[in-house]
């Protein structure tokens, strides 16, 4: 792939791809998704702009400002409980 939008779209697959596999509990396929991208820069881009898409599908279909729905990303992963050691 050659171009910034197909090379994006590549990286916000394989960005999707990672969850997909995860949520699955398919954690080898996860880690070889994550593995594929060239560089930690490329990882961080793929990722952000899944989230950036992600919130606008949920800010289109709620009608909500992407300010509030920061705020409530943010008070939920506030109130998570963190991962049980093991």
């Amino acid at each position: 792939m050659t171009g910034p939008v197909p090379v994006a779209a590549d990286l916000v697959q394989r960005a999707a791809g990672v969850i997909a596999a995860r949520h699955r509990g398919d954690l080898a396929g996860a880690e070889a998704l994550l593995a594929s991208f060239d560089t930690d820069q490329a990882c961080t881009l793929g990722f952000y702009l899944l989230a950036d898409l992600a919130l606008g599908l949920v800010r289109a279909q709620t009608g909500q400002s992407l300010d509030d729905l920061v705020r409530e990303l943010v008070l939920l992963v506030a109130a998570t409980p963190p991962p049980s050691p093991g």
